[in-house]
């Protein structure tokens, strides 16, 4: 049944049953005409060379592979780390001189599995799959000031994986070590800052309503049942305290019959973080209907 907010219930966890599994059918797709591009530029290459690069590309493609099909969080995270890492694989490969078939259908196969990843039904369905008993976890759309340094720390860490162990197999110690050692420091440190934009949710509980956003919140917000007063899209000029990050795309926004005490998190990691008292806030669920559909579900109040 309908809400009128949204797909229906049926239609959106079919949604999130073919995005589910079009992962791990794709990856699989992928190794198949990835092996064949890879194939065709390493043509000619020394031993060193052949065996990083292969094994190198099997480690990542199986790591990945685990990851699709074994739903959590911390998969979310792994595969939107090393799918879209894919891509320049293959743009790797055709520099290398792989025939042009082989890189295009190899590169078509890696874009399509790194858009499915990317999906807010794929994000749905792996922070799901981490929920405890009766509770829903909605992702939260990232923060434009958090996802733009952490798409260009990742580029710089990806090619640095990608290049720096070929340059290495390769004997070319004066780009190599400064480019590992820079792919070293990147898997050391960055992974638990991407990590964190994957544990961002509005969750759903029997209690009530839970924003759980270390990048924004100091701690937890947890906004009893009962003080819940509504739930509704955001309008223009709404005077909600916006802790979406900020976050480009709708918003929602939650009313509170009583006021609510916040802690919103420093924008440094040693600074103060702020104390405020609100009954009103906002926040990005990456599929603002689906939050909607499943507080009617719980029969909280919704908004105009």
């Amino acid at each position: 049944m309908s809400t009128g907010r949204g797909a229906t219930p049926d239609r959106a966890l079919l949604l999130r049953l073919i995005v589910r599994w079009a992962v791990p059918v794709l990856w699989v797709a992928v190794a198949v005409a990835g092996g064949d591009a890879i194939g065709d530029a390493l043509d000619g290459r020394s031993g060193a060379v052949r065996l990083v690069a292969i094994v190198g590309a099997w480690l990542g493609w199986a790591v990945a592979a685990v990851a699709s099909v074994v739903p959590s969080t911390v998969s979310l995270t792994v595969l939107r780390a090393i799918v879209p890492g894919s891509i320049g694989v293959a743009a790797a490969c055709g520099l290398a001189g792989a025939t042009a078939g082989s890189v295009a259908l190899s590169a078509a196969l890696c874009v399509a599995t790194s858009a499915m990843c990317a999906t807010a039904e794929f994000g749905l369905t792996m922070a799901q799959a981490s929920a405890y008993g009766d509770e829903v976890r909605i992702p939260l759309r990232a923060p434009v000031g958090y996802a733009l340094p952490a798409a260009v720390s990742w580029v710089l860490w990806a090619s640095s994986v990608i290049v720096a162990p070929l340059l290495l197999a390769a004997g070319v110690w004066a780009s190599g070590i400064p480019l590992a050692a820079l792919a070293v420091a990147g898997t050391v440190l960055l992974p638990r800052r991407w990590h964190q934009l994957s544990r961002r949710w509005l969750v759903f509980v029997p209690a009530g309503v839970v924003v759980h956003d270390r990048v924004v919140l100091a701690e937890t917000l947890m906004v009893r049942r009962h003080d819940v007063r509504s739930l509704s899209l955001a309008l223009v000029g709404t005077e909600a305290v916006d802790l979406t990050g900020p976050a480009a795309g709708h918003a929602v926004e939650v009313t509170t019959a009583a006021p609510v005490r916040v802690l919103r998190a420093s924008a440094s990691r040693r600074g103060t973080a702020t104390e405020l008292t609100l009954r009103a806030f906002l926040v990005a669920p990456s599929r603002p209907g689906a939050a909607l559909t499943e507080a009617a579900r719980r029969r909280l109040p919704l908004g105009p």
